[in-house]
């Protein structure tokens, strides 16, 4: 039978409809090229500021050594000064974020045994440092100066050496550590000969080489760590497998101490050399402005590229440009070093020796003592010059004509470069995870500004896999994903959408057997309201909806499963799948082409509690509770160990994550991905969420795709930056399974809104308040701004109001709740400190006030086109809303929408006038110094920078006219109608009425007593039992006889009644008429049950009838009675529920306007007092330039528009940090996406294109790109 069905049933239907499974939306091409901008620039910047760095901290040495001219001798202090600055900047920074953190999360204090060990060893560092920079190195020469600092990498290889003999699959690298230690203990070697055979009996030098030598030893200390973990891994000592861990747990507190002392020490060293070397501090009250010109600028060049540096090092290992971008820019800038301070020194030379014009040969120590020594000391002109003189006197001592002196220098010079870069040579097999945490990839959190590129190369951890080592190492831990969506009413392009997008994930992640792939997914897809029933049937049957869903997993899988088949390759069929009866409906049970499983949970409301939060609770419960812990208490039955079975339950529930949809939800898998890759890297974070695009057509979803943008630039990414994302949207969110399992979330969700406050905020917003319920448990919500969602928005005004009316209480109410607990959400809570409570407070206010704040706007606008009194304006301006917030109480809100539709035009007219008056007003006058000009365009310059940030979506900003003519519908009107309409709790979207043109159904005789009986006995027996027989295939829109007239021709199908509103309080009050048919004849339905609905769909996907298991058919009738019972319908408990709810509408609502009053009427009096209370202005004109005029602006606009400034300034500021992880994150994605995935899609595009001048004239491939398309099935 299978060879039978694999042949194709109907040759004549070739002809199919296709759809577009690549991705259409991410502009592929222009990613790539933003990719190789990007990697070059950071290459480059790298390069760079490790170049500015190095040179301006080895100036600052040349400048305080003695023979120097560009800054006396007696100011050499204020160099020695620079050089300790610079020794302590990064020090002084961690201090700052350690004390940041400590201040606001949990620290632990260290064992004094650690504590100890660790100060001891940043003790000698630091002393090192201080040494080697402020002592010994301002007598060496450029060139030893320029190299010695490789040096530090000797106790690296020695420790490497060490740690390789003990860890004996490491040796793979043991012989470059070996080479790397001898090269730099033979450049110590032929620096000791070069400097103290020069005069044996130099003491002073001899001593200066000592501590040089000594003090990069010390400092060699300084990535210790990195090698005691790993010989602690492999040691059996208690003391070094503690202090590892003692380290780890409380790395707050060491920071503080360490850089503390470090700090200390560094200072004191400096102190102690001045008044030792015949200096005094004084001068340094008292510094010429040339010098102090000089020296700011080159130690500001110093600290600034030495953090710049450090942060783009840090990026360019995250974007896993490691070879690229990281070691090789570090190991070109030591050597661009040496040449951009040697080179000019040997122009200079030769061009000296040139304007000789040969009269006489001059070697170069008498040049040293005639140009050098004997130079004149004006220093008026140009600084280079002198500069370059400067580094040629340390040069001097040399005598460059020896071969001798040249080779001794050179060599020491190369084996100390070469030694570093052999102490190095593991990096350039590194292995990265696709996000790298900072505290993984480097040992040390500071940096050392003094040898930048040196610090870098070695503060990266040596027990990082290796490439070689990859295939034997443990992989990550596998990840498995329930990707759980609700549905209802949604269409047929809805529903295509998200089909083809999970089909996408199936083909992403195949599963196959045997195999254990790094994720995997299983698909579950709630339906909820399915059934109906059908007069002439034994059973139920499922919807319209339900049938549609059926019929496009059937298209979809028949799609992808010949995705690579040609017009004559063998088609394969679509498998038998199963259909199978549950407690709570029935649910059909797909395995799609590549393996995974796909659920559909087609519930019956009269079995179990409907709408979208409820189905939510299922699938917790099934998934998390069900699948996931019910097996451990199983085994523990069985005699399983409790600690090892506790363990393993604690790591599935971190590694077990539920993505949260939509029905009309479309996602590539990479934006699965992105976000399975934040849950990953941080154990902390509860749910991520994704990019949300807002799809259609009109000026409504025009409305929405920029004010969805500007939600995501601006204020989801500074919640992410600053603490918390509040709310993760339930069309397109990741959850972790441990998160929803914790206490007082999962439980808590399931309870019933049982006063009225909880009616808005648990079922108006459900996907909020699960949020809210995880943040203060201490988990923490992240945003992912390249993980692209798209799903449909309301194209029509009523319906995009009633959506808003149920988001803007829910909201309020959320924020409300958070802030109330404040100081617990704090506490427990690492991400959710008291300023960034304080920055949502202030957002709060900023809502609350909206309304308010736009009467004043369009009063201010009325000033100036009527030339008014500004508070005969503010009266103007209040008449209209007031009047609309007045009649809202007493009409309908249909009514009430098209009263705010027709004040939206009127409103959005006013504001295009206000627009061209306020320019044409700013030109007249000459200056952009008034309120309303600096708002305007601070708006208009903030939006076009921050729309330029994000080239992919920088189309947007066509809809910012419309978004800013659309102020006073969205911020007036709407709040009004929301705030009106707060007792409405019904969904008020996707509520549809019966297709238009059916026939209404005549009015039925009342039902006798005997009747009702018989009825009842009938819908009893014939949900006990279902004809089990299949009946002959029916189509899509079952035809139903009429059970009145038995001569009417079965063409016309029964009107369904209307379906009811979502989360009212009495949907589900039956119609009297309902109940009051005529008996029920005999069984004329074609299909007798839902069963045998779907089976006689179609016959290219067959469904087989299974059976549940008796354990999971015991588990939802428990489920169900505890959690899901259907609501009872008691129609006075609906009346009481209904008052308290118009009662909590009245109370909120007075406080929310009489604030808003209060603020209208504050303004009001100060207008009226606008002679003696104000704010000075000077007047600047469009040339940025003082009038000599003053503009009076009141109190309560300038402490708006400072607030608006602040607030501005915070989220773009936390926009740029988030755009730059945001690219960091996406670039490593793209380079650690799967290899033989792209290589199969390329070869497919080669293959189409070898094809493209074969029979594609008359047979069509069925896979071709087509230019605006993308790929089709």
């Amino acid at each position: 039978m299978d060879e039978a069905r694999s042949v194709p049933k109907r040759t004549w239907d070739t002809c199919r409809e296709v759809h577009a499974v690549e991705d259409e939306q991410t502009p592929w091409k222009m990613i790539k090229l933003l990719k190789f901008i990007t990697l070059s620039v950071v290459a480059v910047t790298v390069f760079g500021l490790a170049l500015c760095s190095k040179t301006s901290f080895l100036l600052l040495i040349t400048l305080s050594s003695d023979g120097t001219e560009t800054l006396p001798a007696e100011q050499k202090p204020v160099a020695l000064l620079c050089i300790g600055c610079s020794l302590i900047a990064s020090s002084v920074l961690l201090l700052q974020k350690s004390i940041w953190k400590a201040f606001y999360r949990s620290s632990k204090l260290p064992a004094k045994t650690t504590a100890a060990v660790v100060l001891f060893f940043e003790f000698l560092v630091s002393l090192g440092a201080a040494i080697l920079t402020i002592v010994a190195m301002p007598h060496l020469d450029i060139v030893t100066n320029v190299t010695i600092l490789n040096s530090v990498a000797i106790l690296a290889a020695l420790l490497q050496v060490v740690t390789q003999c003990i860890a004996k699959e490491r040796n793979r690298f043991l012989l470059p550590s070996i080479t790397a230690f001898i090269l730099i203990v033979l450049g110590y070697v032929l620096f000791l000969v070069l400097y103290i055979m020069k005069d044996p009996f130099d003491t002073k030098m001899a001593i200066w080489v000592g501590l040089a030598v000594g003090g990069s030893f010390l400092v060699s200390l300084t990535w210790w760590e990195s090698y005691f973990r790993l010989i602690s891994q492999n040691s059996s000592s208690i003391f070094l497998k503690n202090l590892c861990k003692d380290m780890t747990k409380c790395q707050n507190i060491l920071h503080i101490l360490s850089s503390l002392l470090r700090i200390a020490v560094t200072a004191c060293v400096l102190g102690a050399y001045v008044p030792l070397g015949q200096m005094d501090w004084d001068v340094v009250k008292s510094i010429p402005a040339r010098e102090t010109r000089i020296i700011g600028i080159i130690i500001g060049v110093q600290l600034i590229s030495s953090a710049l540096c450090h942060w783009f090092a840090l990026a360019a290992c995250k974007m896993h440009a490691l070879r690229r971008c990281f070691i090789l820019p570090l190991y070109l800038a030591s050597l661009a070093v040496m040449a951009l301070l040697v080179v000019p020194v040997i122009v200079y030379y030769q061009d000296y020796r040139t304007s000789l014009s040969g009269t006489q040969s001059i070697s170069f120590t008498e040049y040293c003592d005639v140009v050098v020594t004997g130079r004149n000391l004006s220093l008026n002109g140009s600084v280079f010059p002198h500069l370059v003189l400067d580094v040629t006197q340390t040069l001097c001592f040399l005598d460059m004509s020896k071969i001798m002196d040249i080779g001794l220098l050179t060599g020491s010079a190369v084996s100390w470069w070469l030694g570093l870069f052999l102490a190095t040579f593991h990096l350039w097999q590194l292995s990265l995870n696709r996000i790298q945490r900072t505290q993984d990839l480097f040992i040390r959190r500071l940096y050392e500004g003094g040898f930048m590129e040196q610090s870098l190369l070695l503060n990266v951890r040596f027990d990082i896999q290796t490439t070689e080592k990859r295939k034997t190492l443990r992989p990550q831990d596998p990840v498995k994903v329930f990707f759980c969506a609700t549905m209802w009413h949604e269409t047929y392009s809805e529903m295509m959408k998200i089909m083809i997008s999970i089909f996408r994930l199936d083909q992403y992640r195949p599963r196959r057997d045997g195999e254990t792939s790094d994720v995997s997914f299983e698909g579950h897809i709630y339906f909820d309201d399915a059934f109906r029933d059908v007069p002439g049937s034994r059973g139920r049957h499922v919807n319209e909806y339900a049938e549609i869903l059926v019929e496009i997993i059937q298209k979809v899988y028949s799609s992808f499963l010949n995705l690579d088949k040609d017009l004559f390759q063998k088609q394969q069929q679509v498998p038998d799948q199963r259909v199978v009866r549950t407690p709570y409906g029935g649910r059909l049970v797909v395995t799609m082409p590549y393996g995974n499983s796909l659920v559909v949970h087609f519930k019956d409301k009269t079995l179990i509690r409907h709408k979208k939060r409820w189905s939510q609770v299922m699938y917790l419960y099934y998934l998390l509770g069900w699948k996931l812990t019910t097996k451990y208490f199983s085994k523990w039955g069985e005699g399983g160990n409790e600690a090892e079975l506790k363990r393993e339950f604690e790591k599935e529930k971190h590694n077990t994550y539920l993505l949260a949809l939509d029905g009309d939800t479309d996602f590539q898998p990479a934006s699965v991905m992105l976000l399975i890759d934040r849950l990953r890297l941080y154990s902390r974070v509860g749910a991520a969420c994704g990019r949300i695009h807002p799809t259609g057509s009109g000026p409504m979803v025009w409305y929405q795709k920029f004010e969805y943008a500007v939600g995501h630039w601006l204020h989801k990414s500074a919640e992410h930056v600053f603490g918390c994302v509040l709310c993760s949207p339930g069309c397109f969110s990741l959850f972790r399974a441990a998160a929803l399992m914790d206490n007082n979330v999962m439980k808590k969700y399931t309870v019933k809104a049982s006063r009225a406050r909880h009616h808005i905020q648990y079922d108006q917003g459900e996907d909020r308040w699960l949020c809210t319920l995880l943040l203060k448990q201490g988990w923490r919500v992240e945003y992912n701004a390249a993980s692209d969602a798209y799903t449909n928005a309301p194209e029509e005004f009523k319906e995009f109001y009633n959506q808003r009316r149920r988001w803007g209480p829910s909201t309020m109410a959320n924020i409300v709740d958070l802030l109330g607990s404040g100081t617990l959400v704090s506490k427990r809570n690492q991400s959710m400190s008291k300023p960034y409570m304080f920055y949502q407070f202030l957002s709060l206010a900023s809502s609350v006030l909206a309304p308010s704040t736009v009467v004043l706007m369009i009063a201010g606008s009325l000033t100036v086109l009527l030339d008014i009194h500004p508070n005969a304006a503010l009266v103007l301006a209040v008449i209209p809303p007031a009047v609309f917030l007045g009649i809202s109480f007493k009409i309908k809100s249909d009514t009430q929408i098209l009263i705010a539709a027709v004040m939206s035009v009127l409103y959005a007219f006013h504001m295009m006038n206000s627009a061209i008056t306020l320019i044409v007003s700013m030109v007249r006058e000459g200056t952009i110094m008034t309120p309303s000009g600096i708002f305007i365009i601070t708006l208009a310059c903030f939006y076009i920078v921050t729309a330029l940030l994000h080239p992919q979506e920088a189309g947007l900003i066509v809809y910012g006219f419309l978004y800013i003519i659309c102020i006073p519908s969205a911020y007036l009107l709407l709040a009004i109608f929301s705030m009106v309409n707060m007792n409405n709790v019904s969904w008020g979207t996707r509520e549809t009425a019966p297709t238009p043109g059916t026939a209404t159904p005549a009015a039925q005789a009342p039902q006798t007593q005997t009747q009702k009986v018989k009825s009842t006995l009938a819908r009893f027996f014939t949900r006990a039992k279902c004809c089990r027989k299949l009946c002959w295939r029916g189509s899509a829109e079952e035809l139903i006889v009429n059970q009145e007239d038995p001569t009417v021709e079965a063409a016309v199908p029964e009107p369904e009644p209307e379906p009811e509103p979502q989360n009212t309080l009495v949907d589900e009050v039956r119609n009297p008429e309902e109940e009051q048919g005529p008996e029920v004849p005999a069984f004329t339905c074609p299909n007798q049950c839902w069963v045998t609905q779907l089976q006689s769909l179609s016959d290219d996907m067959r469904l087989q009838e299974d059976t549940l298991n008796q354990d999971e058919e015991q588990f939802f009738r428990e489920l169900t009675a505890k959690y899901l019972e259907p609501l009872p319908h008691d129609k006075e408990q609906q009346k009481e529920m209904t008052e308290k709810l118009k009662s909590l509408r009245n109370k909120i609502n007075f406080a929310y306007f009489i604030c808003n009053a209060f603020w209208l009427v504050t303004t009001f009096c100060l207008q009226l007092l606008d002679s003696f209370i104000f704010i000075q202005v000077p007047k600047i004109n469009t040339n940025l330039q003082f009038t000599g005029e003053y503009i009076y602006i009141d109190p309560l606009g300038f402490m708006f528009l400072l607030a608006f400034v602040l607030l501005v300034l915070i989220q773009f500021v936390a926009m740029v940090y988030h755009r730059m992880s945001t690219l960091i994150h996406f670039v490593a994605f793209q380079d650690t996406e799967s290899k033989s995935d792209k290589q199969k899609q390329q070869q497919v595009n080669d293959d189409e294109e070898d094809d493209s001048d074969s029979d594609d004239f008359m047979f069509p491939s069925l896979l071709t790109r087509m230019q605006d398309q993308g790929t089709l099935v």
